[in-house]
């Protein structure tokens, strides 16, 4: 600030009445109340949850690529065998698990979907059933389906998707194979070495 700066200040510091400065230890003391102050620490404290939560779920994509309501979607990743994926498309296996976005916003059918990903690992759920929707009958039609398709395959624990057979929703619903966890992998090690020993 230059001194014609200062001079405005003061002057319409005293247009006000009987302002003074804060001394320099009233001003730290004004500092440390501000941040100890419960709606700012809350809210300083949500700000960060929700900005970890959003690195945490990297399904993302603002460009979604639309997929029509009558189209089947399908993904295999590399090294899955093609009768397990076969098995898959066909319904053969149990579903373990569902999850339904009907009336899901796309934020709140993405937050879902990660979170059912991620509990069906923890509970070694190896296939389960995303129901979508065609969007049939509305302005944008399929927008979750396209969404559902964008979004799996970025998500390393999702071995394969493919719509589902008519018994279990159709072209409205998704079979996704899901990678073993961990702990399923260490069980099935020692079953084979069991069997192996004489």
């Amino acid at each position: 600030m230059d001194k014609s700066d200062q001079d405005n200040f003061r002057g319409a510091m005293g247009a006000l009445g009987d302002v003074k400065p804060l001394s320099p230890k009233q001003r730290q003391s004004a500092l440390k109340k501000d941040t100890k102050d419960p709606l700012n620490l809350r809210a300083r404290r949500e700000a960060a949850t929700a900005q970890t939560y959003q690195e945490l779920n990297p399904l993302g994509g603002e460009f979604v690529e639309p997929v029509e309501p009558f189209d089947p979607i399908e993904f295999k990743r590399d090294g899955v065998q093609n009768g397990v994926y076969r098995n898959l498309r066909l319904g053969k296996y149990t579903v373990d698990a569902r999850l339904d976005l009907h009336n899901h916003s796309v934020e709140m059918a993405r937050s879902a979907l990660y979170q059912f990903v991620k509990d069906c690992l923890e509970a070694d759920v190896r296939c389960a059933l995303v129901t979508h929707g065609k969007g049939e009958g509305r302005k944008t039609q399929a927008v979750l389906k396209s969404c559902v398709n964008a979004w799996l395959p970025q998500l390393p624990e999702v071995l394969a998707f493919h719509s589902a057979q008519k018994q279990h929703g159709g072209l409205g619903a998704t079979y996704i194979l899901l990678r073993k966890s961990e702990r399923k992998r260490q069980q099935n090690l020692e079953q084979h070495q069991r069997r192996s020993k004489p």
